[in-house]
């Protein structure tokens, strides 16, 4: 069964008419019709009735044109890859990354994906990390930055770049004990998102870990910044990588302090997806975002990164 016939039936369902698709394929009618009619009897069903009205879909034909949308959508796909290949690398390149993440690195990776590949035209997006999984998968985005967690592990294709180390983020002159674990943050006042993605879901982890409750003061669905400005103004403490708060920590608008032990740790990898056609040139592309993450994580301009992950 050729690919090209599903892909035929997909324009004739889409446009109703075998006068209609003829056009848009640039052939003859009594050839589609020949294909069409081909492919119904390699299936073995009818797949339109015709009438005065046009080519309509028949039962068998509805079902069928689902799976012919996922033919097309490969084709098209490969064709796009095939054209960049002979082109010399890709035409688009998406970069995805967790808004903590983005705000330490977006503007180096970026231009430097712009200067190694001057003919691509480059997009940055922020989500979250069930947000980015998704992307991934449906190939609006091409790699992603993001925190290693058990929902992606199964659907995407990773490598550890680095672990961040928390911290409990307080208002200036919020007093936190000597030594802070996460038993102890445990017993703070926290503003934390209302989901269980991401740093809601690691605290609650925690909370398990210890037999203990959530102090919860505060939920916010807002961005890091959001909470943020609530710390800022007393509303309760929050944990975040020193990254993603160290400007206001040397402004004194906010506290840091560091949160000891392993499980404090939080993972950031490059991820792309298993069950897509990889982009034209990924690994050139990869090797640029690795080597501009690890650049940025010698010049200490990861704060609270000392070096890449072995």
């Amino acid at each position: 069964m050729d690919a090209s016939a599903f892909e035929y039936f997909h324009v004739v369902a889409q446009s109703g008419s075998i006068a209609r698709a003829a056009t848009r394929l640039g052939m003859e009618p009594t050839t589609l019709t020949r294909h069409i009619g081909r492919l119904e009897s390699e299936i073995g069903a009818k797949l339109f009735h015709r009438s005065g009205r046009g080519m309509v879909l028949t039962g068998v034909g509805s079902q069928l044109l689902e799976e012919a949308a996922k033919v097309v959508a490969t084709l098209e796909s490969t064709r796009r890859i095939a054209a960049e290949l002979a082109a010399g690398g890709p035409a688009r390149i998406v970069l995805a990354a967790q808004p903590t993440i983005a705000h330490t690195c977006f503007g180096p990776v970026a231009m430097a994906l712009q200067a190694d590949f001057a003919r691509a035209k480059i997009r940055v997006q922020e989500g979250y990390g069930h947000e980015l999984v998704g992307w991934l998968q449906d190939g609006g985005v091409d790699i992603c930055l993001l925190y290693v967690s058990s929902h992606m592990q199964a659907a995407l294709d990773y490598e550890l770049l680095l672990q961040e180390q928390l911290y409990c983020v307080t208002p200036p002159g919020f007093v936190v004990p000597d030594r802070l674990d996460t038993r102890a943050v445990l017993d703070l006042p926290l503003v934390l998102p209302s989901t269980a993605f991401g740093l809601r879901g690691l605290v609650e982890t925690w909370a398990g870990s210890h037999g203990k409750a959530l102090n919860l003061a505060m939920e916010c669905d807002g961005s890091t910044y959001m909470t943020r400005r609530l710390v800022q103004a007393g509303a309760g403490c929050t944990v975040l990588p020193l990254a993603s708060v160290h400007e206001e920590v040397a402004a004194g608008r906010l506290a840091a302090t560091r949160i000891e032990g392993h499980d404090a740790l939080r993972s950031v990898a490059l991820a792309t997806a298993k069950n897509r056609v990889p982009l034209p040139g990924l690994w050139e592309v990869v090797r640029t975002t690795k080597r501009v993450v690890g650049d940025l994580v010698r010049a200490g301009q990861w704060p609270g990164v000392d070096r890449m992950a072995q």
